[in-house]
């Protein structure tokens, strides 16, 4: 019997149903991926909005907490908010919420058995890039004519 030269390779060893011993795979990290390929991209960023949706959250209960402590406290965050970084992370989040949108309308298409093929996966994943630049700028149209 051989030793293992690494202790958590241990973690991988497996039994199959007949009892022979296998090595269950490991899981890929990120320098498996090819970020050329509209697959990885998708998935990665699919994730990668998700963390954004939780710099939302804080800048959401900034805004809350400052509503509820007063006039003067409000005044800071909408300061913040209508400065040119506090638009440009604005403008990220309204991006990030549009991409994770579709991306999850896009997973619960294939959770349903609909585009599958790997034809269908990367002219969804298109469709899903390019509807996440019309409707973010189409929000942001509205925004600033509603704004004005």
């Amino acid at each position: 019997m051989s030793r293992n030269s690494d202790l958590r390779d241990a973690t991988y060893v497996g039994l199959r149903t007949d009892g022979t011993r296998i090595l269950r795979p490991k899981s890929p990290h990120l320098q498996v991926y090819d970020m050329l390929q509209i697959t990885s991209g998708m998935s990665i960023g699919s994730r990668i909005t998700g963390c954004a949706w939780t710099v939302g959250l804080l800048l959401m209960v900034w805004w809350l907490a400052a509503a509820a402590s007063g006039p003067a406290a409000f005044a800071n965050v909408q300061w913040f908010m209508s400065s040119f970084l506090g638009m440009l992370v604005l403008f990220g989040l309204s991006a990030a919420a549009w991409f994770h949108t579709l991306a999850g309308l896009r997973h619960l298409a294939w959770d349903f058995g609909y585009g599958c093929d790997m034809p269908a996966v990367h002219r969804t994943g298109r469709i899903v890039l390019i509807a996440t630049a019309v409707m973010t700028v189409l929000t942001w149209l509205v925004a600033i004519i509603a704004w004005a």
